[in-house]
């Protein structure tokens, strides 16, 4: 079962950390996958969920090629960056499910069962049957340890 940080959190919301560089290395350190919010605004890759340069963080291209990073572009900018560069990465908005760059299916909240090589995203939300999923993705994923 792949264990995915959603923006660095592991127990809980941190709004004031989230997609923080440091904040998702601590996560990845600690075993876990991470999901981050990449924006390519005019050359410089930032992250953050939205566009409000106090809550961004610039990064380096070399940041995003971590294999442990599942990396929600933000923008068209940023997923043709990422696809050019060979970077997991993936677009969604409300889509019940997408598929990412590596070929797995990430869904939505609101899917309750999966297939092979699908992750759930955010089960705490829904009463999601985890173990039809190959992977979770959530702010509180210590308890799926």
């Amino acid at each position: 079962m792949k264990l995915i940080s959603h923006r660095g959190n592991t127990n809980g919301r941190r709004p004031d950390l989230e997609n923080n560089p440091d904040y998702i290395l601590h996560a990845i350190d600690k075993g876990y996958d991470c999901e981050i919010d990449v924006w390519l605004l005019g050359n410089t890759i930032y992250l953050g969920h939205d566009k409000i340069k106090k809550k961004m963080f610039e990064v380096p291209l070399k940041f995003l090629k971590n294999k442990k990073l599942w990396c929600h572009a933000k923008n068209i900018e940023a997923l043709d960056l990422m696809k050019k560069n060979n970077i997991h990465c993936f677009w969604h908005e409300d889509d019940l499910v997408t598929i990412t760059s590596k070929g797995w299916l990430w869904c939505h909240p609101r899917l309750k069962v999966g297939k092979k090589n699908s992750i759930t995203v955010l089960p705490e939300i829904h009463r999601t049957r985890i173990k039809s999923f190959s992977g979770i993705c959530s702010d509180f994923i210590r308890k799926y340890k």
